[in-house]
């Protein structure tokens, strides 16, 4: 019966099948966390989470109906016309998986009053894209933008803010508000926190705030840090003059 059932020309077959796919997924995590959601953002948007569910699925299938569906017996017209299939449904699975990361790959990383906040690409406000400075009408595909965010206008333009906040729309989602980072500069600079504090707050995790202050060239002294609203708990660690030098999984809103 095992013999009939041939495990081993089976097993070889999903096994070429498994080395392809994961040369498939390689090529497309390159993509993806080279491209879309490169260093922290593969955590801060879920890009990494969301890849190994996608990938994982998509490269075990494959090799599996591979394993179930090899039969010489079938003859070769049958049994590529099987693998054609597999491979086709393979291959929609990861465009559908891929399309789903361009929708929410992060495209700026915005200040806001108080704070940073990561906006992916479905998160931006689209109505008001034409309103956007010239030169974030078309939405990055090479990693997201720091910009800052200007004041609100009184008036009409207060109004549709407010509405707008309450649909889940705040200025940092909505192209019409951002600006060169630069333009936000006094604002972010009167903002920052000292890291001393986020030390104090977190004494169980001061030897990794340290280690990551020391990553990104800076100390107790040196270091500030504000709040970023991503997926997840998240602070960005800054010089004193507001550049953002790297991101740690920290809550920052504390006393």
């Amino acid at each position: 019966m095992l013999a009939r059932f041939d495990l081993r020309r089976r097993a070889k077959a999903a096994a070429w099948h498994l080395l392809l796919s994961a040369l498939v997924a390689s090529l497309a995590a390159g993509l993806v966390f080279g491209l879309w959601y490169p260093g922290a953002y593969r955590l801060m948007s879920g890009g990494r989470d969301l890849f190994v569910l996608v990938v994982s699925v998509d490269v075990v299938l494959g090799p599996l109906l591979t394993f179930m569906v090899f039969d010489l017996r079938k003859g070769w017209p049958h049994l590529k016309r099987d693998l054609a299939v597999i491979g086709l449904v393979q291959l929609a699975g990861l465009g559908y998986g891929l399309h789903t990361f361009y929708q929410v790959r992060p495209v700026a990383t915005v200040f806001e009053v108080d704070r940073l906040r990561v906006v992916t690409a479905i998160d931006v406000y689209e109505p008001e894209i034409d309103q956007a400075a010239p030169q974030y009408r078309r939405l990055p595909l090479t990693g997201p933008w720091l910009l800052g965010t200007r004041a609100v206008k009184d008036g009409a333009e207060r109004l549709k803010s407010v509405d707008l906040a309450l649909k889940g729309y705040d200025k940092g989602q909505r192209p019409s508000f951002w600006q060169p980072y630069d333009s936000s500069r006094a604002e972010v600079v009167a903002s920052l926190r000292p890291v001393a504090a986020l030390i104090k707050h977190y004494p169980a995790r001061a030897d990794e705030i340290r280690a990551k202050l020391r990553e990104a060239g800076l100390d107790d002294a040196s270091g500030r840090f504000l709040p970023v609203m991503a997926r997840g708990d998240w602070v960005a660690l800054m010089t004193a003059a507001g550049d953002v030098k790297s991101f740690l999984p920290l809550d920052g809103f504390i006393p």
